[in-house]
């Protein structure tokens, strides 16, 4: 490992005057930044120790009924807060399926949004990648790729945005609130993910030393609360990142969908709101034709990027299911296999 910096400041503003030198690199809880270390993958000079502020660790509800939840809190944490739990269920199954429970206690909402790909040639320092070296190739494009993006990705860059999290919360409307140099600003989660066209070094929109404080969750998304699921399919049953992933809001009156929600993860560089599908949704009967109709409408955009193929139908078919599992009613208790789609019995791991 490289020698580094490394400094604590007390205060957001210290942590960001210090975040701002060339090469630093925030760290909270490290899940993610120290393998990449490890590895050689990445080599910050200056490490900002930002674990201990206290005022980023607080889930606080706003005069209007917005959620804010704090960068620092952990998630388990939060999918675990039974009110979060009670009006985002679809948020807090997300957070459930990811990772493992050791993880889950320690990594941070925050660090959850800026987590790297998962592509293997992005951590094998020996291989051609584009992400980790600009203008270096992509062995991905050729090699082991069933695992890779079939939508939005570009000649230069096919990985996916590994997050189980960010899902449902670009499904949600959440917004990401950002503090730096200029100031404080706002950006909506669906807007914070790059999709890499010839860049694909630019992940996010963050400038250098930009430090995300907070993220919110409207208080219009406890409207889809009775019928809101998250559904990955994975190559275990635990402890994998998504092959494909769903999130699923409805807003049902008398059987018809009056408001929908839908987004895609595993499928991009970024989380996948398929806005088309969901206006298709609105005004029909909460049936599977419907289903089927909003899956087709998601994906008609969705190409192979290799031996990927495979994904497109997934993706087909993990729509509908969780468009039916939604329209069928959030369960009051967390299944025992949190967003499986072949777990439907109740468990005892959440209360929701």
């Amino acid at each position: 490992m490289n020698q580094f910096d490394y400094v604590k400041p007390s205060t957001v503003a210290d942590a960001i005057a210090a975040a701002s030198a060339p090469g630093a690199a925030y760290l909270a809880s490290g899940t993610n930044l120290l393998d990449l270390m490890k590895g050689n993958v990445v080599r910050p000079s200056r490490l900002v120790d930002i674990s201990q502020l206290a005022e980023l660790t607080r889930i606080e509800t706003s005069g209007n009924g917005d959620v804010r939840i704090g960068a620092l809190v952990r998630n388990a944490d939060l999918a675990h807060d039974t009110s979060f739990a009670r009006d985002f269920p679809a948020v807090a199954e997300a957070l459930l399926s990811g990772a493992s429970a050791q993880l889950r206690n320690a990594a941070t909402v925050g660090g959850n949004l800026l987590q790297r790909t998962r592509c293997a040639y992005f951590y094998d320092p020996a291989s051609a990648c584009n992400k980790r070296k600009p203008g270096a190739g992509c062995n991905a494009r050729g090699g082991d790729n069933h695992q890779h993006a079939v939508l939005g990705w570009s000649e230069a860059c096919i990985a996916t945005n590994p997050s189980d999290f960010c899902v449902p919360l670009a499904a949600f409307d959440a917004v990401v609130e950002i503090e730096g140099a200029a100031g404080r600003r706002e950006v909506a989660l669906e807007a914070l993910h790059l999709l890499p066209a010839s860049t694909p070094e630019r992940e996010t929109v963050l400038a250098p030393g930009e430090m995300i404080v907070a993220i919110r969750l409207p208080a219009a998304a406890r409207a889809f609360a009775r019928h809101a699921r998250y559904l990955k399919v994975r190559e275990r049953n635990s402890y994998a990142f998504a092959v494909v992933s769903a999130a699923a809001g409805l807003v049902i009156d008398n059987g018809t969908i009056s408001s929908a929600r839908l987004a895609l993860g595993g499928v991009a560089a970024k989380p996948w709101r398929a806005v088309d599908a969901e206006a298709l949704l609105a005004g029909q009967k909460a049936q599977t034709s419907a289903f089927q109709q909003a899956a087709d409408v998601a994906l008609n955009t969705a190409k192979p990027s290799g031996d990927n193929a495979y994904k497109i139908p997934l993706a087909r078919g993990l729509i509908v299911r969780a468009l039916a599992a939604a329209a069928e009613g959030t369960p009051s208790r967390m299944p025992a296999l949190p967003a499986s789609p072949f777990s439907s019995v109740p468990g005892a791991l959440h209360d929701a």
